[in-house]
């Protein structure tokens, strides 16, 4: 049982990476080199992130600016981005692109936090599943004869601490990034 224990925190907490990773892609009006981390750049025929072709900096609070390596690459750089759900259209100076933020507005900030409520959301599915999965495997160790009554109930009190303590840590993040985007 405790071997079950420790696979379904594993699980769950994999569902609070994911959580954080999704929520670091998200614009929020401030300049963050993390929304690249999806666009790729063709260099050499292997789809590459930028930057590992290109120095990633954010010299301003809404600006990012990207210095390949191999000045050859600027321009598949700058079409990544354009045909990316970025929606940014960076500069080009000959040496470096710009990437430069508006403000959000107070509607599209909205419709963010939506977005990431719905996130926080589906992650408190994801987590949820994983605690069903795992009473389930519960009620088969019963069922199957290696655990007692008693164990299958305590194991089921286990896997729901558990399922709180992620459930709660899911509300916190998504909070704390919605407080973020809300923030002028």
């Amino acid at each position: 049982m405790k071997e079950l224990l420790t696979k379904t925190e594993e699980r769950m907490k994999r569902r609070i990476a994911h959580l954080e990773d999704e929520y670091k892609s998200i614009r929020a009006g401030r300049a963050n080199p993390n929304v690249l981390d999806k666009v790729k750049v063709d260099y050499y025929g292997t789809p590459t992130p930028v930057n590992q072709v290109a120095t990633v900096s954010v010299p301003e609070a809404r600006i990012i600016t990207i210095q390949p390596w191999d000045a050859s690459i600027l321009n598949d750089i700058m079409k990544a981005i354009q045909v990316s759900d970025i929606g940014i259209n960076p500069q080009n100076d000959g040496k470096m692109l710009r990437l430069a933020f508006p403000p959000l507005t107070e509607d599209r900030r909205k419709e963010i936090v939506k977005d990431v409520a719905k996130i926080g959301e589906d992650t408190k599915v994801q987590i949820r599943n994983v605690r069903r999965d795992a009473i389930d495997d519960l009620k088969k160790m019963k069922k199957d004869g290696e655990l007692t009554e008693d164990d299958q109930k305590a194991g089921e009190k286990k896997i729901q601490d558990l399922t709180d303590k992620y459930i709660k840590m899911t509300d916190s993040i998504s909070a704390g990034k919605q407080k973020e985007i809300m923030e002028l």
